[in-house]
């Protein structure tokens, strides 16, 4: 990094997309970031939270990326550990090798990248089949034969006869998958995610996480797996992305990541403020001029004059903490966005009904709430203290004003263990040892509400300048962390080249490159 600091830029917000974009800053320009960071933790979503030597990933974070700089960038903080000399990755039709040149690195290694497999499985009228779907002899079973044969008839109308006018996420499913087996694995969890049906929701979802995923490539890629000897392939970038078999992940959770590029830019010059909330954008002649930050617990403020700003917090926050005007229409649209609150419970089992070799399970029956269940020992052995125990995390999906979401923390607990009974995963409660709820808001932007006028809220923050919205909140996208890190450098390009047009940021997740398809 250049000795003299000649300009600095506020970050608001320490998840991937703004340590991301201090990183580049610090590496790539004379630029001084400052990280604002309202939590005591780095990581946003993707953190990671120890719970009596237990680790919670919050969602689930696979890191897998189809951007060669993003899986780059990941090895760059931490090192690959692998027991072969060697990790192949293919993606865009080319494969590379990365060769395992420090042989010192050992399974004992605390800052290690391993390499993980990915199982994930849909659970339903008390069965389980693969995810996804595959027509299998044991899915067909499941399923049973004349069931099978109706979905059959129904995946081929939609192939003659799709859906013309695909405005909804209805009519995307219907179009790939056929009516029938939408209705049976994708209606009911997909409106547990969202509490709202599917054909209120705008197909744009489908087209930035499953674009490419469809009965025909999963059944070709089923095929393909026959006669291919996959191991350590961890790209995959002819593969769609939730058919993926190998990816990456930090020993001790996606939070190990982010917490070690903290450490990283601070040790090389950065400022990094956490427990600080914003509270004021101050903004003249179209650009910001600085902001003002509250700390959460003293309540005193600090003014932190600027020369950019990248911001990542939520758009609605963002529109109300702006000092210049904003147009009456632009402050309509930002508050009639909407998003959808997550919350986590781990329960510690002493055992449990099935063997669960998977990542996550999609729990698709309706009479009950949660939404996914995720195998905490099977993301990393080091996510739980006591191996001989199992780590699970049960997924609920909600909004700040849900009964669930008020529930406390015991009464969350009982409720979580009581429906582990009724999917018939535990017999008693006494086969809880230990439990941790965690409530994330606006964990998942909405594609509903206003969202259809978004365009106008874009267009009036374009016009600030120095101003870089990037990430998931940042931007009201519904994108994975490579994706934000995608937009976070993409930003910091933007600044060191002088480039005014931030349409190249708005471009990621929707150009084809992009898009979980090959």
């Amino acid at each position: 990094m250049p000795n003299s600091i000649k300009q600095t830029a506020v970050i608001i917000g320490g998840g991937p997309a703004g340590l991301t974009a201090a990183y580049e800053l610090i590496k790539h320009s004379d630029v001084l970031p400052i990280v604002i960071e309202m939590s005591e933790f780095w990581g946003g979503i993707s953190r990671t939270e120890n719970h009596n030597g237990n680790r919670i990933d919050i969602g689930g974070h696979r890191f897998f990326s189809k951007s060669e700089i993003v899986m780059d960038w990941w090895q760059e903080i931490l090192p690959i550990y692998s027991d072969d000399t060697s990790v192949q990755i293919s993606y865009q039709n080319k494969s590379k090798k990365i060769e395992i040149e420090d042989q010192n690195i050992s399974f004992k290694d605390d800052n290690i990248l391993l390499v993980r497999k990915r199982k994930s499985r849909i659970f339903f009228n008390k069965k389980f089949f693969d995810y996804p779907i595959s027509l299998s002899f044991q899915t067909i079973l499941n399923l049973g034969f004349f069931n099978t044969f109706l979905i059959g008839l129904s995946y081929a109308k939609a192939v003659f006869f799709p859906i013309k006018k695909q405005i909804t996420l209805e009519h995307f499913f219907i179009n790939r998958f056929g009516s029938r087996l939408y209705k049976t694995f994708f209606r009911d969890y997909t409106e547990k995610v969202w509490g709202v049906p599917c054909s209120e929701i705008s197909s744009e979802w489908g087209a930035q996480r499953i674009k490419g995923l469809s009965v025909t490539k999963t059944l070709t890629n089923a095929v393909k797996n026959i006669f291919k000897n996959s191991k350590n392939d961890i790209s995959q970038k002819n593969t769609e992305t939730s058919l993926i078999e190998y990816f990456l992940y930090p020993k001790f959770g996606p939070g190990q990541m982010w917490e070690t590029v903290a450490k990283k830019v601070k040790n090389d010059g950065a400022i990094l403020k956490q427990n600080s909330k914003i509270v004021a954008i101050n903004v003249e002649n179209n650009k910001v001029s600085s902001v003002i930050v509250e700390n959460r617990f003293t309540k005193e403020k600090e003014t932190i004059a600027c020369d950019y700003c990248i911001s990542t917090m939520p758009i609605q926050e963002l529109i109300k903490d702006l000092s210049c005007p904003v147009p009456t229409k632009v402050k309509e649209v930002a508050s009639g966005l909407m998003y959808r609150d997550f919350v986590t419970v781990g329960l510690l089992l002493d055992k449990i009904n099935f063997k669960l070799e998977d990542n996550w399970i999609y729990i698709q029956e309706s009479y009950v709430k949660v939404g996914r269940l995720q195998v905490f020992n099977n993301w990393s052995p080091f996510m739980v203290n006591d191996n001989n125990k199992i780590w699970v995390g049960l997924e609920y999906f909600c909004n700040e004003t849900d009964e669930v979401w008020h529930f406390s923390e015991s009464k969350m607990i009982e409720f979580a263990s009581e429906e582990m009974i009724q999917l018939g995963f535990i017999n008693s409660v006494e086969n809880v040892l230990d439990a941790k709820v965690i409530k994330v808001p606006k964990t998942y932007p909405a594609y509903f509400g206003s969202y259809s006028e978004f365009n106008q809220i874009r267009n009036f923050t374009d016009t600030i300048e120095n101003l870089f919205l990037v990430g998931r909140n940042g931007m009201h996208k519904y994108n994975n962390q490579d994706h934000s890190m995608l937009t976070a450098m993409q930003a910091v390009q933007n600044i060191i080249n002088n480039h005014a047009d931030k349409s190249n940021i708005w471009s990621i997740n929707t150009e084809e490159e992009y898009h979980e398809q090959k």
